[in-house]
């Protein structure tokens, strides 16, 4: 059974990709090589920010979907949080980007 991931690129402009892959890094490689999705093409990436593993190709769709709804800033905060190992079990706890502020 496969095992995958979920995972977010920096690229050129500071935008943030999210993908889902069983191999992460054969993925990236494909990003960087320019036959990857149509946003890298566009986007050349800069670095991997971070992965998450998950349980299933159907949860690794909807997180990367939920993930695809917040802010740079929050996808950002998320892949430190998956670098430290304190990640959340979905993206919920971040704010989403077309929430209104916080009072």
């Amino acid at each position: 059974m496969a095992v995958w991931s979920v995972y977010l690129l920096l690229c050129h402009g500071q935008r943030i990709y999210t993908g889902v892959s069983t191999d992460v890094a054969r993925r990236v490689a494909q990003h960087e090589r320019g036959t990857g999705a149509k946003f890298t093409r566009a986007h050349t990436p800069i670095a991997l920010l971070g992965t998450t593993t998950c349980a299933s190709r159907g949860e690794a769709l909807r997180l990367e979907h939920r993930i695809k709804q917040l802010s740079p800033d929050a996808k950002r905060a998320l892949a430190l949080s998956w670098q430290s190992g304190l990640a959340p079990e979905s993206p919920s706890d971040t704010p989403h980007k077309h929430a209104p502020p916080a009072p």
